[in-house]
């Protein structure tokens, strides 16, 4: 059975000294490790961030561990740390055409094998749009990955709406992935922002779209969240409630009721365990969920695919779930892989 993995991140082996080149910090350095196989990022003062391993960075040991697992495909997008929303315009269209002339060469080399997403400076819509027409029309990426919210905007921020209408129109579709996780300042210990924060981020990303009309206002738009929705399903019948009992604070510039939404987007799989992916697929149908690992990281599915085959879901969820419902995403067929 094909399967397409649709949420794995890769960097490039080698990111530019961006603090030296722009004149101010922030930005996320890449340093060889000597005393291990990997690197380590740091942030521009030099700190340690993450431990990565070669898998991160190196497209063909990638594609020996996928053979290993039997997954076909990789949808790669870059590490959402690498988005720079809070850079000049500017100076975050230079990263992002970096982070997407990147994923274009891993493609080209292995086009059967890579599905490409890019970034784009969000801080900036009008120069997203121009990224955005070149990664569809020249690069021959088939979407973008985006942050939850980008500095102070959620995803209903109007300003946004030029993006949303041009994915739309070059028929791209969008990955929403956590970050810059809410509360952080409470959630020094224990990775909290990663256990506690990212759930909540992935819920007020859909919440957003469908308070704010997103989906209304671009009925075509494909868009897949992170984490098989993070606590969104979860929590949903509270949104729904909240919604009825409170239209005036809820249906402010959307009237469709949240569930009325179910079917209209996508989610990963990665829930970890089988009784939580079969809550989702009661809830989205198996056709709305896709095999999605946050490959290579260790909050990720290890055994990519695992879940999917252990959970007790009949041959054709699983085949939906597998590739089915990510070439529907991903506006693919099957034999272009």
């Amino acid at each position: 059975m094909l399967k397409i993995d649709i949420h794995t991140h890769i960097l490039p082996p080698q990111i530019p000294n961006f603090k030296e080149k722009f004149g101010y910090g922030g930005f996320t350095q890449l340093h060889d490790c000597p005393d291990c196989a990997g690197k380590d990022m740091l942030d521009d003062s030099g700190r340690f961030f993450r431990r990565v391993g070669e898998n991160a960075y190196t497209p063909e040991i990638r594609l020996r561990e996928y053979d290993t697992h039997r997954v076909h495909a990789q949808v790669i997008s870059t590490v959402p740390v690498m988005f720079s929303y809070w850079a000049r315009p500017q100076d975050g269209l230079t990263v992002a055409k970096f982070l997407n002339d990147h994923i274009a060469d891993v493609i080209a080399k292995n086009p059967k094998r890579f599905v490409g997403l890019g970034t784009l400076p969000l801080q900036a819509p009008e120069l997203a749009v121009k990224e955005a027409e070149r990664c569809i029309k020249d690069l021959g990426l088939k979407g973008f990955q985006i942050g939850s919210h980008v500095n102070s905007w959620n995803l209903s921020d109007k300003t946004l709406f030029p993006v949303y209408e041009v994915c739309e129109k070059l028929g791209a579709a969008i990955f929403v992935h956590p970050w810059d996780m809410m509360g952080q300042e409470k959630m020094s210990k224990y990775w909290l922002p990663w256990l506690v924060g990212m759930p909540a981020e992935t819920s007020l990303a859909i919440c957003s779209m469908i308070f704010g009309s997103v989906f209304e206002k671009f009925p075509k738009l494909r868009v897949a969240f992170a984490h098989g929705g993070g606590a969104f399903p979860f929590t949903l019948d509270r949104i729904q409630h909240g919604f009825e009992v409170r239209p005036d604070l809820c249906a402010m510039d959307c009237k469709v009721a949240p569930k009325d939404y179910l079917g209209h987007f996508w989610v990963d799989s990665l829930v970890h365990g089988p009784a939580a992916l079969k809550f989702l697929k009661e809830l989205f149908g198996a056709k709305r969920i896709c095999l999605g690992t946050d490959y290579p990281f260790p909050l990720g599915e290890l055994t990519p695919g695992h879940l999917i085959a252990n959970s007790g879901l009949s041959l054709e969820d699983q085949e939906w779930m597998n590739h089915r419902a990510a070439l529907e995403w991903l506006g693919m067929k099957k034999t272009d892989f």
